[in-house]
């Protein structure tokens, strides 16, 4: 990629979820590259981030977008379209929402890595708006809302040269929604940091690593272990706190948010990690494992390619409390090997992902200059 002119393009800064992780990489591939994202806010990225150049839309100066971005949603589409990519000849988007929608030049090559197809307009839209979620006038503006993002969704997939999907189950949405094949490179996970302890200390308590957000559905990971009686930390802010504290019983623990040491020590020490909802790909459950820790997870999207059952953790099968509440009785009474599930991790792992990432660009970036 020697003498391409190339800029990154990632949704918006506000936090260090698995986009951003993925973004920190492609910064240290391209180190010359500006960001362009949607809004930023100083200080929710690592120092190496913070110091680029990043080039905000201009949401970035409308009132309360810290606090109610999402409430901006209709304009996230035009902000994308209105970056000027014209002067670069390679473009990386990294989207979970609109960044795989910015306009580049005819004559540059637009990768774009899909975390997922927008959740809220496709597969996790009654999650967020179904029955019984929408008050007046809401429930009626919404859907037209989200109709109008699910037709430039498709539509602006057209500008995207390659795809490259977190997961198989995301590629398989990139077929559905966009019709278009995508091939797979999963997130990178720190595994020099997430490590196993020296020492074995009883582990007490289950665990749940997430944004509190309908579709991640800890709703059944309080039920099941209110149902038994088991202890649950749970670590993780967002809209559904106040309705979850409001259903959770004495042995069900909101930590709000967590990260470095203190949060590695909670993977070290927790039964297992649990994952009740559909997962894109789920990094935390990739996290607990490098430290020796296995996970319980619903054996569908992501979980099934980084859960191995009865090795690294267990699958249950129904979203329902009963049958998580049935794979946590099961998983007190298995043994599971630390060596096997660190061993299973580092095929994760950010090294891992730079190689793969890095040599699958260089050689995207040699097709086209051929095909030139």
């Amino acid at each position: 990629m020697k003498n391409a002119r190339v800029a990154l393009v990632h949704d918006w800064l506000t936090g260090r979820r698995g986009g951003e992780k993925v973004l920190e990489v492609l910064a240290e591939i391209f180190p010359d590259a500006p960001i362009f994202t949607l809004f930023h806010f100083p200080g929710s990225q690592i120092p190496a981030i913070e110091q680029r150049v990043i080039r905000k839309s201009f949401l970035q100066r409308l009132p309360f977008i810290r606090s109610r971005y999402r409430h901006y949603l209709p304009l996230f589409p035009l902000a994308a379209e209105l970056f000027d990519l014209q002067d670069f000849d390679l473009v990386v988007s990294s989207s979970h929402c609109t960044a795989k929608g910015i306009i580049p030049s005819p004559d540059a090559l637009h990768v774009s890595y899909i975390h997922s197809p927008v959740r809220y307009a496709w597969n996790q839209y009654s999650a967020y708006f179904g029955p019984g979620k929408l008050g007046f006038p809401a429930k009626w503006i919404v859907p037209m809302m989200i109709h109008r993002l699910r037709t430039w969704d498709t539509a602006s997939s057209a500008r995207v040269d390659r795809f490259i999907a977190n997961s198989r189950a995301v590629a398989g949405r990139i077929e559905k929604y966009y019709r278009r094949p995508a091939e797979v490179i999963h997130p990178p996970v720190d595994c020099a940091f997430f490590t196993p302890s020296e020492a074995e200390a009883e582990r007490t308590y289950f665990l749940a690593v997430t944004a509190l957000v309908p579709y991640k559905r800890i709703d059944l990971a309080v039920a099941a272990c209110k149902l038994r009686g088991y202890p649950l930390k749970i670590v993780g802010d967002g809209p559904d706190r106040k309705r979850l504290r409001s259903s959770a019983g004495p042995s069900v623990e909101f930590l709000g948010s967590v990260e470095g040491e203190e949060l590695r020590r909670l993977y070290r020490g927790a039964i297992a990690l649990l994952m009740p909802g559909e997962e894109d790909f789920g990094i935390g459950a990739v996290e607990a494992q490098a430290c020796g820790t296995p996970v319980i997870a619903l054996g569908r999207g992501g979980a099934v390619e980084t859960v191995v059952p009865g090795v690294t953790g267990l699958h249950f099968d129904e979203p329902t409390p009963l049958s998580l509440a049935a794979a946590l009785d099961k998983c007190r009474g298995m043994t599971f090997n630390k060596a096997s599930l660190r061993a299973h991790a580092l095929g994760f792992s950010r090294d891992v992902f730079r190689e793969k990432m890095e040599n699958r660009l260089a050689a995207l970036w040699r097709e086209f200059k051929e095909s030139k």
